[in-house]
């Protein structure tokens, strides 16, 4: 007959969401609050719980769909600018500016699609790897 060892304690490999995640690097930024204490808490390495406070201040660590959704401000031309604009066509078409958070800027046609823009938009944040 073998003998069977049995393991005791939480399973390795955990998967923690996004909300779960922000909550922890959350509770790890309270004033005098001890990281390592934090981790021993959840039952996580210091480690990984220091890399979810990096991710987080780089804003890599964001919520997912349909977690705190924002509003983002957008300037709109007065139909007057607009209609002048309008008028004046250089055989271009009109063309929507974005600015990434990374700096860079993304230049799309007027006619993209949300989608199209959302693909985009993380593939030159880097989000899409």
């Amino acid at each position: 007959m073998r003998a069977v060892t049995v393991l005791s304690g939480p399973e390795r490999r955990r998967r923690w969401s996004s909300a779960e995640k922000r909550r922890i690097v959350a509770e790890s930024r309270a004033p005098g609050v001890s990281v390592a204490a934090v981790a021993r808490r959840h039952d996580l390495h210091p480690n990984l719980l220091h890399l979810w406070r990096r991710l987080a201040r780089k804003g890599v660590l964001v919520s997912g769909p349909g977690e705190d959704v924002h509003f983002t401000p957008v300037a709109i031309a007065a139909v007057e600018r607009a209609a002048a604009a309008a008028t004046v066509d250089h055989g271009a078409s009109c063309v929507i500016e974005v600015v990434l958070r990374n700096g860079r800027m993304l230049r799309l046609p007027s006619d993209a699609t949300p989608a199209q823009v959302a693909r985009l938009a993380d593939a030159l944040e880097g989000h899409g790897r």
